[in-house]
């Protein structure tokens, strides 16, 4: 970026054309670029590109020029451009002192001193009060801008810039075109943004809840100005929206309220926006694999215009308005899906309604391995069809804002060693060791443990040859013995096997707590003394 006037010389990177005056006069910023391209040098000083030409870029005798991408060091320098010929493709510089030799490859260029990166609207103001000092023509005329602060202009008496080329190429800063009266034709809102983004990070905006993204003129960190009002009846101080969605990145999202500020202006404005790689996307293949791979293309969100009432969470019932149906997908696998949707510029609606998935807020995220859904301006979200093992890593955003959750339902993992497994007689059976009722193991009461939340089944079974069962435990609802919920404790069990051919009998106690990874192994003898002739 531009900050010095110096680098910006009066009919090269800026342009002042004063014939509609007294009425109207331009400035104008001027980008010459010949873009990558093969370019050959000569010592005796020419610069001679194999494609293209020099003076379609812009590039005019006197111009300074900026040369890079060259394999030789002295070749990557600034020169003063002395002719253009051979139909705009060679550049005879004033000097050749310094140059070599030297096939291009492709990867050269040449360029002005005014580039993408632009040029502060400061500066531009500071180039004008010398030009205006020292040039004999312009000094007739009045000056064209003046300054309320150094990120704050106003042109006046009929000054303008050329078009949005040059506009977009102002940074850190905003601007109004005032009347004779004093009064605004045109605001533009300098916009930058704050925090960290790759340098192919696309950023987008809305100006409206019905408007259309559109895209911020140059990838990665923003500084760049938009237009927020409009005499001819266009009126967007009031709105502004910010996002970056790139697949494999977690999204920004920032606007007006972020900042504390309610209306624009002209003046520069700082947002915060940044994104990091998101570990959560877990596919490594591009996002159109969600597109055409199960169980995402099962999946859908649906916004509804009355409430859907669910049951079962830990403090009763709860309203939703928007759905998600994760086609028995796990957590990430829904995760995936919905930040696919987010990232399309169509409908993502599946019911009768219109949502357009880039500009729609924020549905999901992880926060370490739970995933919570937000409460839109539409209402709480609610996801079906999830993968029973995840029912715990889930948290629901209802319509009052309120977090829901399901009972927990803990994990247990019984692991047989070889002598159960190898009989195919051996069963087991897991009991409460201890129940506040008395109901204790080594008693003609004791409790088998019921496995499962909605249809509980005592656990107990054959072995069948396994090296392991799981089995579920509802750790929140769980009441077998006397056992209270209002505050839920870990259970002591104990675990007893037996085979007949080659287990004996065996037991061991362990504990099941409210976690997903409890486990208890029964390793049985060698049966050795069982005998049955019959």
């Amino acid at each position: 970026m531009l900050v010095d006037p110096d680098h910006l010389t009066d009919g090269e990177e800026i342009v002042i054309d004063t014939s509609g005056m007294p009425t109207s006069g331009s400035i104008q910023l001027v980008k010459m670029d010949s873009g990558l391209c093969t370019i050959n040098v000569v010592d005796t000083g020419t610069f001679t590109r194999t494609t293209g030409s020099f003076t379609t870029d812009g590039f005019l005798a006197g111009h300074t020029i900026v040369t890079t991408g060259f394999t030789n060091p002295g070749n990557n320098t600034t020169k003063i451009i002395d002719t253009i010929t051979g139909a705009g493709t060679i550049i005879t510089v004033t000097s050749a002192v310094g140059l070599v030799n030297e096939s291009g490859d492709g990867d050269e260029q040449v360029r002005g001193r005014l580039t993408d990166l632009g040029v502060t609207i400061k500066c531009v103001y500071s180039k004008l009060k010398e030009l205006w000092r020292s040039n004999s023509t312009y000094i007739k005329f009045p000056f064209p801008m003046v300054p309320i602060t150094d990120e704050q202009f106003e042109l006046v008496s009929g000054w303008n810039w050329e078009d949005d080329t040059t506009r977009y190429l102002l940074r850190t800063g905003g601007w109004a075109v005032k009347d004779s009266g004093g009064i605004s034709t045109e605001e533009w809102a300098g916009i930058i943004t704050l925090g960290t983004l790759g340098d192919a990070d696309q950023v987008y905006f809305t100006q409206s809840t019905s408007g259309s993204p559109e895209n911020i003129q140059l990838t990665g960190p923003v500084n760049q100005a938009i237009k927020v009002y409009d005499v001819a009846g266009e009126n967007r101080r009031l709105y502004l929206k910010l996002f970056c969605r790139e697949w494999k990145k977690s999204y920004a999202f920032s606007q007006l309220s972020d900042i504390g500020v309610g209306s624009l202006t002209y003046q520069a404005y700082r947002f915060p926006l940044a994104n990091a790689t998101d570990v959560k996307i877990t596919t490594t293949l591009t996002e159109n694999y969600v597109d055409i791979t199960a169980p995402y293309t099962g999946m859908s969100i649906t916004w509804l215009d009355s409430p859907q009432n669910e049951l079962g969470f830990t403090t009763g019932a709860a309203d939703f308005h928007v759905i998600i149906d994760g086609n028995s997908g796990t957590a990430q696998q829904i995760y995936e899906f919905v930040q696919r949707q987010l990232r399309k510029a169509t409908d993502i609606d599946a019911g009768g309604g219109s949502q357009i998935g880039s500009v729609t807020g924020s549905i999901l995220r992880f926060v370490g391995d739970t995933l919570y859904t937000y409460l839109l301006p539409e209402g709480g979200t609610f996801i079906e069809s999830f993968l029973s093992a995840d029912k715990n890593s889930l948290v629901f955003t209802d319509d009052l804002g309120t977090e829901r959750i399901y009972p927990y339902v803990s994990v247990l993992v019984v692991n047989f060693g070889d002598n159960l497994v190898g009989d195919a007689d051996a069963k087991y059976w897991i009991y409460f060791t201890t129940t506040p009722d008395g109901d204790d193991y080594g008693e003609t009461g004791a409790i088998i443990v019921n496995d499962g939340e909605d249809t509980p089944a005592p656990m107990t079974g054959t072995i069948g040859g396994v090296g392991s069962i799981s089995r579920t435990f509802d750790y929140d609802g769980n009441t077998q013995g006397g056992r209270l919920i209002v505050t839920p404790a870990d259970v002591n069990i104990t675990a007893v096997a037996i085979g007949l051919e080659t287990g004996q009998f065996v037991k061991a106690t362990g504990t099941i707590a409210k976690s997903k990874a409890n486990s208890i192994s029964l390793v049985a003898p060698l049966e050795r003394n069982y005998s049955n002739p019959a």
